[in-house]
């Protein structure tokens, strides 16, 4: 499973958030200093507009700004850009401009759908490969879709389409689908694990590649991934074990957006933890609440 490019995406590639100021302004001088600390911390790679980024709440010319800036910044990091649509139209446009900005693969989630059809997103998926010569990234993330995509689909979409090589999995419990995906498909398409990095260890027991998310402390998820990758399962279980309260905070419903942008902040990789409304903020004693468990679980 390599890219054109000689690659083949493995390890952690770091979820980016999208900065803005106070203004609700895109903060694109944050924004390289995400990417830097994945190159200085040693991710694999690097994902930029992905749910967590807050894709949504940008504009078209906004899109286009932030993946400039962190195929630019990442200097040969390899990155990922979300470029799901609601239409095979759109999707295909924003996949051949990340094509063309420098993009190493683009990440595809399922599109809404009044009545989900497998024909219909295999189609999909096949249109949008037939237009670029990127890999595709299959994001399987139904919270966020609607679209439940059973491994027997994802087994047909490894089959028909070659340039679907990589599984964003995001469809819990991820651990079991892993294996179901395995006993169809083998190695033929990597998995990658996300929803924070709470199922990480498991995940990896079943065979995943790594991990695509965006906890605010990427170090914790490379050295659980290496740990495993070493072969040393005992080191993997104490690091996860240990900070696993704080990667569930982290990840909270509704909030964990809010909550990582403040996390980052208060590392000072952005410099403002705005979330763009109407997204929700968080309290003061949800600020209280990180701090105290950041410490205690030795990250502080």
């Amino acid at each position: 499973m390599t890219n054109a490019d000689g690659t083949t995406f493995t390890g952690v590639h770091w979820m980016l958030a999208t900065p803005f100021d106070e203004d609700e302004r895109v903060d694109l001088e944050s924004t390289a200093r995400l990417v830097e600390k994945a190159r200085e911390t040693g991710c694999n790679g690097v994902v930029a507009l992905g749910v967590t980024g807050e894709v949504a709440r940008l504009t078209d010319k906004e899109r286009t700004c932030v993946a400039r800036k962190v195929i630019n910044a990442a200097a040969g990091l390899p990155v990922t850009i979300g470029t799901s649509a609601n239409s095979t139209s759109a999707a295909i446009e924003y996949s051949r401009e990340a094509q063309e900005l420098g993009a190493s693969a683009v990440m595809i989630s399922a599109p809404t759908m009044g009545k989900p059809n497998p024909g219909a997103l295999l189609d999909h998926y096949r249109r949008i490969s037939e237009a670029i010569d990127l890999p595709i990234v299959v994001q399987d993330y139904p919270q966020t879709s609607g679209v439940h995509m059973s491994p027997a689909f994802i087994a047909e979409l490894a089959e028909n389409i070659p340039s679907a090589r990589y599984l964003k999995l995001e469809d819990p419990p991820t651990p079991t689908k892993i294996s179901a995906i395995r006993s169809l498909i083998g190695d033929r398409m990597a998995i990658f694990g996300g929803l924070g990095g709470v199922f990480l260890l498991d995940e990896l027991s079943r065979g995943s590649a790594g991990a695509m998310t965006g906890f605010a402390y990427p170090e914790v998820l490379l050295e659980i991934y290496r740990a495993m990758a070493e072969g040393d399962r005992g080191r993997a279980e104490a690091v996860f074990y240990r900070t696993l309260p704080l990667l569930l905070f982290e990840f909270q419903e509704g909030i964990g957006v809010a909550i990582r942008k403040h996390a980052l902040w208060h590392r000072g990789l952005i410099q403002c933890p705005q979330v763009r409304r109407p997204g929700p903020g968080i309290t003061e004693e949800t600020r209280q609440e990180f701090l105290d468990l950041a410490r205690q679980v030795g990250l502080e």
